[in-house]
């Protein structure tokens, strides 16, 4: 395979794609939401999306599998897989706030080949592929020089169901208000690490997370030259729901901070 071309017809199906969830917001209505869980959304918007997003890649490798949010096509137990976020900010999306953007990666068995990443309401699109670099609409991207946690600016996410672990994620909040450049919410995990990518945050960090939030991200923010784990410090950051994202000077210190806090239970 030759992860460059699959990349650039995967940017291309996503940037289509794009456009289609940019013409449905103009004329959107909220009455067109259902709920899956508690402040759980999604739209004939998100369906669609999956739609179109599986079908173009299953022209491009016919022998994958899917991982996908709304359960579109089925996923192998080995081998090629796709993980994909039709529409990663759906809430932002159904009130018309950005960012929410399209997530796609390419995983086999365990190992992470390309992700994808176009967040719509600005037009751009993250990119990258195994043995490759990152990019941004056509130009290389990498992770900030900033290497003192208290000159970085750092994203996370709020949990919108699993609060087992809200009082310590509350006071590693205060911590960051305390002694960072400052905290923000975006309400979009893939484009809270394309961010990390571009340098444009710091670090990000997030629990109660699903493979399709943080699959594309995560790799895209490793070929800009930047570090991904699990809470611990380990691997686990695709399938174990709880993700820290940074550049290569502040990972270690930022991981020290958020480990000490959210490991209590």
């Amino acid at each position: 395979m030759n992860l460059e071309n699959t990349c650039k017809q995967v940017v291309e199906l996503a940037t289509t794609t794009g456009n289609f969830i940019r013409q449905q917001r103009k004329h959107f209505s909220i009455d067109k939401v259902e709920t899956k869980g508690l402040h759980d959304f999604v739209s004939y918007v998100d369906k669609e999306s999956e739609l179109r997003i599986v079908d173009g890649l299953h022209k491009i490798l016919p022998e994958a599998g899917f991982i996908a949010e709304e359960g579109t096509g089925e996923q192998k137990p080995d081998g090629l897989n796709w993980i994909i976020d039709p529409l990663d900010g759906t809430t932002n999306f159904i009130h018309g706030l950005p960012p929410y953007a399209i997530s796609i990666a390419l995983m086999d068995n365990q190992k992470l080949l390309l992700g994808v990443i176009y967040e719509v309401t600005l037009d751009e699109c993250f990119y990258a592929w195994g043995n490759g670099k990152a990019y941004m609409n056509g130009n290389e991207i990498r992770v900030s020089d900033i290497g003192n946690v208290n000159d970085a600016l750092i994203a996370t996410g709020f949990p919108y169901y699993d609060y087992d672990r809200i009082e310590p994620f509350m006071q590693s909040m205060e911590h960051f208000m305390r002694y960072s450049h400052g905290l923000r919410r975006l309400g979009s995990a893939a484009t809270d690490l394309a961010y990390v990518a571009c340098g444009r945050f710091e670090a990000f960090y997030e629990y109660s997370l699903q493979p399709w939030d943080v699959a594309a991200g995560a790799f895209i923010v490793e070929q800009a030259g930047g570090k991904v784990s699990d809470f611990g410090g380990g691997a686990n950051h695709i399938f174990g729901k709880e993700i820290i994202a940074a550049n290569s000077k502040v990972f270690k210190p930022f991981l020290e901070i958020v480990s000490n806090y959210m490991s209590k239970r």
